[in-house]
């Protein structure tokens, strides 16, 4: 049997701790009850105490909160069944100079859109053969997200742009420290899915590089 349990707002900070985020499931302990909790929720949120992300999906406010959500542990949150990838992941290993204002991560679920308060996040379809080349990255302060490697976040903008394999698209990307791509792993990544839209762009980002070895031969 539920109980009619009002919740404190010191006690849901209490709670929180250091999370950076939080679910409603979270606070559904014990005898409280899960429709009591959501109404406090929307009370919170209402005058500005709490963030929500999404449905189920929330963040303390400033000043209550003890850390600041990183963007892409916010996105591995958002949509777990995704990892950061495409212009963000570029920007962050200082692939491309752009400021990217969205953050942006690949799923081989369907398209989603969110604008939260803690910024714009895309999520992008790929198919499920093409999800791999991701790692978990520590971003500090207990914080870590998956996020593609260099290798596999260029290869997953060229395979989601039109025309991304063309020299003209690569060189307008400008792509900067590419000494620091495993050339190896970028054509293996490359190969396995089987696109020749992929193997193409290997050879003109070769070609931005220096490198005028014939990809077939590696």
């Amino acid at each position: 049997m539920w109980y009619l349990i009002r919740m404190e707002f010191s006690e849901l900070v209490e709670i929180i701790g250091e999370e950076p985020v939080f679910e409603t499931g979270l606070l559904i302990v014990g005898n409280a009850n899960p429709r009591e909790i959501r109404h406090q929720l929307s009370r919170w949120k209402q005058v500005g105490k709490i963030y929500q992300l999404r449905r189920g999906l929330y963040c303390l406010a400033p000043p209550f909160r003890k850390l600041n959500p990183h963007p892409f542990l916010v996105a591995n949150r958002m949509l777990p069944a995704s990892y950061v990838s495409l212009q963000s992941a570029l920007a962050y290993f200082g692939m491309i100079p752009e400021y990217v204002p969205v953050t942006t991560s690949v799923t081989t679920m369907r398209p989603y859109h969110w604008e939260t308060p803690l910024g714009n996040y895309d999520f992008r379809h790929i198919q499920v053969d093409f999800f791999n080349g991701y790692r978990l990255e520590d971003f500090g302060e207990k914080q870590r997200a998956f996020i593609a490697s260099p290798e596999k976040a260029l290869l997953d903008l060229i395979y989601l742009e039109s025309g991304g394999d063309t020299f003209d698209y690569l060189t307008e990307l400008r792509l900067g420290n590419l000494n620091q791509l495993d050339w190896q792993l970028l054509k293996r990544l490359a190969k396995r899915i089987e696109k020749p839209k992929l193997l193409r762009a290997v050879a003109a980002i070769q070609k931005l590089d220096g490198i005028e070895e014939e990809f077939e031969s590696l």
